[in-house]
């Protein structure tokens, strides 16, 4: 069973500004993560609950290998919370290119054998430069789910309407975020593996 039209998705504040300064971190560069989350009310009205997101790469994106390390101490770590990994996050090495590419494809087809409804976000950054206007209340990402059968689909005209946030001024805070460059403090994966003392949590982000 895919994530299938019926299924909602809702991305807390911290996970969503987390990821989007991944990304633009590291603006010449494509980037991923995982989204942490739980399921809820499976017989009526599911909704996937994103809690917190894991940036991961910003070079050797496609390396199962290192991703297999990452999935095993991020699952281990937010398990204590009662949270796995729901989903993934892509952005795109070209400031222009919307496309989900082959790879952002494997890795999220990978997350799907764990989590039987998954979502797959693409930064949008067509969307990211309406931050400013402050009736923007969509999340600036397009989004992905997948169809056992048919493979990844973007959604619609309901985009809106699937994925939504869960604190209405987060597009604000990511805009005070962006505006103060908060994202050079975001620590990857990569980063950690390169130099443990940087932590993969980000724990100090938002302070």
């Amino acid at each position: 069973m895919g994530g299938g039209d019926s299924t909602k998705y809702e991305i807390g504040q911290g996970a969503y500004i987390k990821l989007v300064l991944h990304a633009l971190k590291h603006r010449t560069s494509a980037v991923n993560g995982l989204l942490l989350g739980r399921f809820l009310n499976a017989d009526k009205d599911p909704v996937v609950e994103i809690a917190d997101s894991v940036p991961l790469s910003h070079s050797q994106i496609g390396l199962l290998p290192t991703l297999e390390i990452a999935l095993i101490q991020i699952e281990e770590h937010f398990a204590k919370e009662g949270l796995s990994v729901v989903g993934y996050y892509h952005a795109n090495e070209r400031y222009d290119d919307l496309e989900l590419g082959n790879v952002a494809k494997k890795i999220g087809d990978h997350v799907f054998r764990y989590f039987p409804h998954p979502i797959l976000l693409l930064l949008d950054n067509k969307k990211l430069e309406t931050l400013s206007k402050k009736s923007e209340r969509s999340p600036v990402l397009q989004i992905y789910t997948r169809d056992a059968s048919k493979g990844w689909r973007q959604s619609g005209s309901d985009a809106s309407s699937q994925l939504t946030l869960k604190e209405p001024s987060a597009n604000l805070v990511l805009s005070d975020y962006v505006s103060t460059e908060k994202w050079q403090h975001i620590v990857d994966f990569d980063d950690h593996l390169d130099d443990i003392s940087k932590d993969w949590l980000n724990p100090d982000l938002f302070k």
